[in-house]
């Protein structure tokens, strides 16, 4: 295949992504057609170049593009080579058989990857310049410490592949002219990654998805309204003028997406951007709130409407619900119905958290499956797992609680006249005991959990599980003694007090969780009755 001049950076032809290969470490430059015979064979370990941010954009990407390709291809089985990659990709864009599609950097006048032809071909009025990789990627913070912009002024190809990409497939709305992708719940909400995928190496992830993907491609269809065959798979191929929008109807189901007019341009070999805003977003969907199919995004049932993620990001009162609660519809890449190699699963969930004009955080989580209760969700049995894990969240909610009433007590010195006032007067002071102990609890949740569901006595493994929950509990409110009364009469009765607040309120028979009220009172009948046999 053979490149014009004016075409550079071609995927299709050129070793620009780099990949450590999975048997020595060793760094690879690979096209992308050498890529995906890697993943396939399963020799990727990760990308130097990719940015946590840009993990899941990359990793849909890949399965978007190589689903899109063989059922072109009418086929479910990966290519083997290089070549047949190639040739498959190249027939995706049958009005651009030079490549120039798959290139960074093409003439305005043509498509360039993940770039749409301009109508008319003058780029010469778009005034948005960018000369650094990561002034384009969507990553905006409000204080600029999350990752620093405009770092990457000497950006290699994959650099602005990458940036580019998370630009186009997770964006927002950022003010008039810059609209946002159709894959989320609005401009100021986020897409998130959420998936199960054997531990290992992305390979085994990524032929996962993409036999997902296709095995669910007739739902996908008529559950969203997608053409049946023939849809638009590559928005970038469609010129933009910045004026109109696409039909959703129109789409493939796989349909990788655009929001923003961006040109790419060479200059001196080194890489450069421009770009121009839009009148309206590129695809019409606005009223689907995120309902477009999206492999990676969980439903919310009752509110009709693609998952946002909040600032407290994939905490374990949300990653339960998603693993085991109804309120969210599981994406495609989340149900256990493709098999994976080997026993051991994780739950993985990824995305960013934006606001108006910044983003709040990106954040990502790994949950270990265990085996048992990778068995009850393969058969159905989430209600098990739903009410156990319900039930240590209201655990943790319960004891937190207790810990909060002990430290207004600690901070009014052991002496209260009017419990709510006081409540309101030392609410900040008491948030911030109170974010230790959740962020202590998050931490360990689902491993505490799945050695629940794995003993061999779960009722024993749980009043444990309790019991450490108490512990380090009383050992943060300890830890506030410091901001407490500092004078020797006052300090003595504020901390007595607010102990005896904390295990007082743990053996009261008001007390909601009774395996621990049970425990504490036979703890006390077992002393009394070793008093007495020692008197």
């Amino acid at each position: 295949m053979t490149i014009a001049p004016e075409l550079q950076f071609s995927l299709l032809t050129e070793p620009i992504i780099r990949y450590r290969r999975a048997s020595d470490g060793q760094t690879v430059n690979a096209s992308l057609p050498e890529l995906f015979v890697a993943l396939a064979v399963d020799e990727v370990r990760d990308y130097p170049a990719l940015r946590p941010h840009q993990r899941h954009p990359w990793h849909a990407f890949l399965v978007q593009l190589a689903a899109i390709t063989l059922h072109k291809a009418e086929r479910t089985a990966v290519f083997e080579t290089a070549q047949e990659w190639r040739d498959a990709l190249l027939a995706l864009t049958p009005d651009d058989p030079d490549g120039a599609a798959w290139c960074l950097v093409s003439p305005p006048n043509r498509p360039a990857l993940l770039q749409a032809a301009v109508v008319g071909g003058s780029i010469s009025e778009w005034k948005s310049e960018a000369y650094a990789a990561d002034e384009i990627d969507m990553l905006v913070t409000s204080k600029n410490h999350d990752i620093k912009g405009s770092r990457a002024h000497r950006a290699q190809p994959e650099d602005w592949l990458f940036a580019l990409l998370s630009l186009q497939t997770q964006e927002g709305f950022l003010g008039a002219g810059n609209y946002g992708i159709s894959r989320m719940n609005g401009g100021f909400a986020s897409k998130p990654g959420v998936g199960v995928a054997a531990v290992g190496l992305p390979g085994t992830r990524w032929a996962r998805d993409i036999a997902a993907l296709l095995a669910r491609r007739d739902r996908t269809v008529e559950a969203h309204g997608f053409q049946e065959e023939g849809g638009l798979a590559l928005v970038w191929l469609i010129p933009w003028d910045g004026l109109g929008s696409l039909s959703f109807a129109k789409l493939d189901p796989f349909y990788i997406e655009i929001c923003r007019r961006i040109r790419l341009r060479s200059m001196d070999g080194k890489i450069m951007s421009v770009g121009a805003g839009s009148k309206t977003a590129r695809i019409a969907a606005k009223e689907l709130n995120g309902l477009t199919g999206d492999a990676w995004t969980p439903i919310d049932v009752e509110g009709g409407k693609a998952l946002t993620i909040t600032a407290n990001g994939f905490n374990y009162k949300l990653v339960s619900e998603l693993m085991f609660g109804g309120k969210y519809q599981p994406p495609t890449a989340h149900n256990l119905d493709q098999p994976v190699s080997g026993s051991s699963l994780i739950f993985i969930t990824q995305g960013i958290t934006r606001g108006q004009g910044k983003t709040e955080g990106y954040h990502e989580r790994r949950v270990p499956i265990s085996p048992k209760v990778r068995g009850l969700l393969m058969t159905n049995q989430k209600a098990q797992l739903e009410r156990i894990s319900g039930q240590r969240i209201a655990a943790i909610g319960e004891i937190r609680s207790l810990v909060r009433n002990a430290l207004i007590v600690l901070f009014e010195n052991g002496r209260i006249k009017d419990f709510r006032q006081a409540s309101k007067a030392h609410e900040a002071k008491v948030g911030k005991f109170l974010a230790v102990i959740e962020v202590a609890e998050d931490a360990r949740f689902f491993d505490d959990l799945n050695e629940e569901m794995e003993a061999e006595d779960p009722a024993a493994q749980r009043l444990q599980w309790l019991l450490g929950v108490v512990e380090r509990a009383e050992v943060i409110l300890k830890t506030a003694f410091d901001a407490g009364p500092r004078s020797g009469i006052q300090k003595y009765r504020a901390q007595s007090a607010a102990l005896s607040r904390f295990h007082g309120g743990l053996r009261s028979d008001k007390f909601p969780i009774p395996d621990l009220v049970n425990y504490y009172r036979q703890q006390t009948i077992k002393r009394q009755e070793e008093t007495s046999d020692n008197a």
